[in-house]
């Protein structure tokens, strides 16, 4: 997520309040996940474990629980609670803004496309040209859509990023700031929920089709036309690369990756990154020929064993 303009570290550090390493005015451009971060973001980090990771990142302002050693070329931010204050930022750079309509006066709908009943649309959404959007649409605030797309009914785009933080008292939420870009040719089948990035984009890539009741979350890049079945669900952070298929009633972990022109079977669970190019299926998913090459074999344990026993 981009600062509407630049700002400074000084000016950084008194909207949230912290003590900070660098010079006043060293630039600070945004603020992003440790995934997407480029040279002037801010990302924060709250662990020991992933301090390095932080501070060796893309970021040049780390926003940080404890007072280390600045890399050159950087500045910190010390908060006592990092996670925290990366809300503040948020809630400061991206606040809540209610609506008084169904369709905001600052979203744009483009030539030839049709609202039907029912739906809701947003600040700042964008929508192409030539466009169908079914009844009881719920198109949250910055969305992105292009041309050629079918929404059907009952389905949510931009909903918040499933995220927390435990606390002695309960969840902390971490407050998405970002948004769903959806590309061109696009088919979303009805009742499918897409959340939003918390700092940067969930993206359905160009020509990919959405079955009935799916489920991607924050942060996902589906790539170029992709089959995706109906009651499939994506975790956060999770690329999908160009042309693959999924079909119905697979899970997948977060932050994994599905090479391109892959086949998923039918209720496979993916636990890891898998290569482009091949069939899976089962729980955790294997290759399929493998898999169920497995199977036969393990079928054939009680005629080997009646073998044995005849010698």
């Amino acid at each position: 997520m981009k600062f509407p303009k630049p700002h400074t570290l000084k000016q950084i550090a008194e909207i949230i309040s912290t003590s900070y390493i660098g010079a006043d005015d060293f630039p600070v451009l945004g603020m992003n996940e440790i995934h997407i971060v480029e040279p002037g973001d801010i990302v924060f980090v709250d662990h020991p474990k992933y301090y390095d990771k932080a501070l060796n990142s893309a970021a040049t302002i780390v926003l940080i629980n404890k007072e280390v050693e600045c890399p050159e070329g950087k500045a910190l931010l010390i908060s006592d609670d990092p996670f925290r204050d990366f809300n503040k930022l948020t809630q400061h750079f991206k606040p809540f803004r209610s609506a008084n309509q169904s369709i905001s006066d600052s979203a744009k709908i483009g030539n030839n496309t049709i609202i039907q009943p029912n739906c809701f649309i947003g600040h700042n959404v964008v929508v192409g040209d030539d466009c169908l959007i079914h009844p009881n649409v719920i198109i949250y605030d910055d969305t992105i859509i292009g041309n050629n797309v079918t929404i059907h009914a009952g389905t949510v785009l931009g909903a918040s990023a499933f995220y927390y933080k435990k606390r002695p008292e309960g969840f902390d939420q971490l407050i998405s700031g970002g948004r769903v870009v959806v590309k061109d040719n696009v088919h979303i089948g009805a009742l499918c929920t897409i959340d939003r990035g918390v700092t940067g984009d969930t993206i359905i890539g160009e020509g990919s089709k959405l079955d009935n009741q799916i489920q991607i979350g924050h942060d996902t890049v589906i790539g170029k036309k992709c089959l995706i079945a109906s009651q499939v669900g994506i975790a956060g952070c999770v690329i999908i690369e160009d042309e693959v298929t999924i079909w119905g009633q697979v899970g997948s972990t977060s932050a994994i990756t599905i090479g391109s022109k892959a086949i998923i079977h039918a209720q496979a669970g993916i636990s890891k990154s898998l290569e482009g190019g091949k069939t899976y299926w089962g729980t955790p998913a294997q290759e399929a020929k493998a898999e169920l090459k497995d199977k036969a074999y393990i079928k054939r344990i009680p005629e080997v064993i009646e073998q044995i026993k005849k010698k």
